[in-house]
């Protein structure tokens, strides 16, 4: 696919639904007793891919195109799937999800794509068995297909995370809620809090001090009505456009600002970029963000604001070759089991664009700024990925030539009309 180049780009966009919260929601309400409506959910592949789990595993969810609505009746009435449980590329809904279905009385087996299939799952398994779940990967290796045995009487843990991960600290989250005594989880540096947030929303208990998360089980959750804020991932997209792309002005509205997702705009700010941030609701934790293009200088990027930003980092490379003086990023090592390895995949796809850029072994040091010229890119199927190098292709006026376009419909069904709407301003 030939991808949009600009001049300028003015208008508003608002930013599809958060992905985080539009997964938890459907577990969320799936388990819990009651109603549960959803308002704005992210009609993108990943989270469907949680959506049709939960209905094969028994679960009344019903969708009029504007509001999806749970019948949930708690964890113990879910039902065995009749076949394995395919969750495409969606990584968080198999994560989550083996932390889920321990305790249920019938074997599950979790399946996705052959990206997902790839990618590794020890992290999540360890501290599950540690609580005496039964579950392995595909010949008795880490990766899927998963089966995850069931009928298990799970144990209280106190859990040190080698690593920052949201996905792996909700999967030992959600088994903590079905187990008799306190399960403790001290983070090394603080990760997105959705899970916990959603535990307190549903009625649970939880309590968070600092690095330390401590769930008392078994607990029962009620179902709520929730309504889903823009996602600061997708906006960070246009964040980084309308900074580097030329005259540019980009309104984006109701962004979800969680805390521990907002690393985006700290860089942004140290960088020197142009934010503002207008009609806040605290309510909702969203906010509009208004973005104009920017001077900008180069920073070092490391330590706890990291899990904050883990999933902009390819884009704030990009931003970064568009800065003057040296970028460094550090602690990133999760991205090298993401959709694909994003730190190598960044760096050898905006080396193609003409950046001065190097992978080291947890990030990526960019030297600015630099002029981008066209060539011939690939997303490996990851959404991100595809989505950075279009933002890239803005800021040259040459061709550039993306394979696997249709991977950015996971997180973002409509980025293309939505560049296009920017750049074809009146």
């Amino acid at each position: 696919m030939k991808l949009f180049t600009a001049s300028a780009l003015k208008g508003t966009i608002q930013i599809p639904a958060d992905k985080s919260i539009s997964h938890r929601s459907i577990m969320f309400g799936s388990i819990a007793k009651g109603k549960t409506t959803i308002k704005n959910f992210l009609r993108g592949e990943d989270c469907f891919s949680t959506l049709h789990a939960f209905q094969a595993l028994g679960v009344d969810i019903e969708d009029d195109g504007e509001v999806i609505t749970v019948h949930g009746k708690g964890l113990e009435a879910l039902k065995a799937p009749r076949k394995p449980l395919d969750v495409g590329n969606s990584g968080t809904t198999i994560r989550l999800m083996m932390g889920m279905l321990n305790t249920c009385p019938f074997e599950t087996i979790l399946t996705g794509d052959d990206s997902l299939n790839a990618r590794p799952m020890n992290r999540v398994m360890l501290p599950l068995r540690e609580m005496g779940a039964t579950i392995f990967g595909d010949n008795q290796t880490q990766f899927p297909p998963i089966t995850v045995q069931g009928s298990a009487t799970l144990n209280p843990i106190t859990y040190e995370m080698p690593v920052a991960s949201a996905q792996v600290k909700s999967a030992i989250l959600f088994a903590a809620l079905q187990t008799e005594g306190t399960t403790t989880v001290i983070e090394k540096e603080p990760s997105r809090n959705h899970t916990e947030e959603m535990i307190r929303q549903f009625g649970g208990e939880i309590n968070v001090n600092d690095k330390m998360i401590q769930v008392t089980g078994p607990q029962e959750l009620i179902g709520q009505d929730v309504t889903v804020p823009g996602d600061i991932s997708s906006a960070a997209f246009f964040l980084v456009a309308g900074a580097t792309v030329p005259n540019s002005e980009i309104l984006l509205t109701n962004v979800g600002i969680n805390p521990t997702r907002t690393g985006i705009l700290s860089v942004l700010e140290e960088m020197g970029a142009k934010v503002t941030m207008q009609n806040i609701d605290p309510i909702n934790d969203a906010a509009d963000l208004l973005v104009q293009t920017s001077e900008l200088h180069g920073i070092t990027i490391e330590g706890a604001i990291i899990p904050t930003l883990i999933d902009e980092i390819p884009v704030i490379a990009l931003l970064a070759t568009q800065a003057h003086g040296t970028t460094i990023i550090k602690d990133a090592e999760e991205l090298k089991v993401k959709e694909t390895n994003r730190i190598d995949a960044t760096c050898r796809e905006l080396k193609k664009l003409g950046a001065n850029i190097e992978a080291t072994k947890d990030g990526l040091i960019i030297h600015g700024p630099t002029p981008l010229h066209g060539g011939s890119v690939t997303s490996y199927g990851d959404h991100r990925m595809g989505m950075m190098l279009q933002i890239a292709a803005l800021l040259t006026d040459e061709e550039v030539v993306l394979e696997n376009p249709e991977a950015i419909a996971i997180s973002y069904p409509t980025f293309f009309e939505d560049v296009a709407k920017l750049r074809n301003h009146p």
